[in-house]
């Protein structure tokens, strides 16, 4: 599907475009792009759908001066389930976003524009998202660009690129970043099915990127039924204070959700 989209790239570059440089030219916006499409069409190319969403995050990292890369998907306007990591930390830092219910991966959401998070120990960064920027420091991430994927305004998960080092993207590294997330967003579309009402084939869709992340988190949605049973309070209220216990208690949310699944943690009313 990304070779497809590099196909449509090509159509689309102007009459005068070449992918390729010779004799010391300088190569154009257009030629950037394209080697970006094909570096990433290029990273999927012969994986099945389990390591397709790795492969694209491993890509990321090599175009960009970053140290790992995650695609998270959205649940209306919050963070729903880690789509892709390229690596432990990447993905813990998706999971402590989905905790807190706050971070750059959630302001990216909330605007539908890039959040771009250039030194997490210092203001406005730190100052910004105090409870995230803490537990990231302690892993040593000190920088973190959210890029929201959708099209028409409309945010549907987000390209998140952390470094273990302060400072920010250049104009070029920013522009490599958009590409690659315009290239992870259509790639985000066209391996779920329901965007365009198709059921995928049995042999060649068994478990999409997207049900497979959803299925992730599909325990917290279970625990916030029955935190609402046991405290009487709304959906919201109810992963809220999920979040709360996981906070105190230096957890994620995920876990806590499992505790409540096996009756080993009970709330009560205040």
């Amino acid at each position: 599907m990304l070779a497809e989209f590099a196909d449509r790239e090509v159509m689309t570059m102007p009459s005068g475009s070449s992918a390729h440089s010779a004799g010391g030219y300088e190569p154009s916006e257009a030629d950037e792009r394209l080697r970006v499409i094909e570096a990433l069409a290029t990273a999927a190319r012969g994986v099945d759908a389990q390591q397709a969403p790795e492969a694209l995050c491993r890509a990321c990292v090599g175009l960009l001066p970053v140290t790992g890369a995650s695609v998270s998907i959205s649940g209306g306007a919050t963070v729903r389930a880690t789509l892709c990591a390229s690596d432990r930390v990447a993905a813990w830092l998706a999971e402590a976003q989905f905790t807190l219910g706050d971070g750059p991966c959630q302001t990216a959401l909330d605007v539908a524009a890039p959040v771009l998070a250039v030194d997490l120990a210092k203001e406005p960064d730190s100052r910004r998202w105090p409870l995230f920027a803490h537990q990231a420091l302690a892993l040593g991430v000190r920088a973190l660009f959210s890029l929201p994927l959708g099209v028409g305004g409309v945010a549907i998960g987000t390209l998140d690129l952390y470094r273990d080092r302060p400072g920010g993207l250049s104009v070029s590294e920013l522009s490599i970043a958009l590409w690659a997330r315009d290239a992870v967003t259509f790639a985000v579309m066209n391996l779920h099915p329901r965007h365009h009402g198709i059921e995928p084939a049995p042999e060649d869709e068994a478990a999409s990127w997207v049900e497979a992340s959803e299925a992730e988190h599909s325990e917290v949605y279970q625990a916030m039924g029955i935190v609402m049973v046991q405290l009487g309070v709304d959906p919201e209220e109810a992963l809220d204070r999920m979040r709360a216990r996981a906070f105190v208690e230096g957890r994620t949310v995920t876990e806590v959700a499992r505790d409540v699944i096996t009756r080993t943690l009970h709330f009560r009313p205040q």
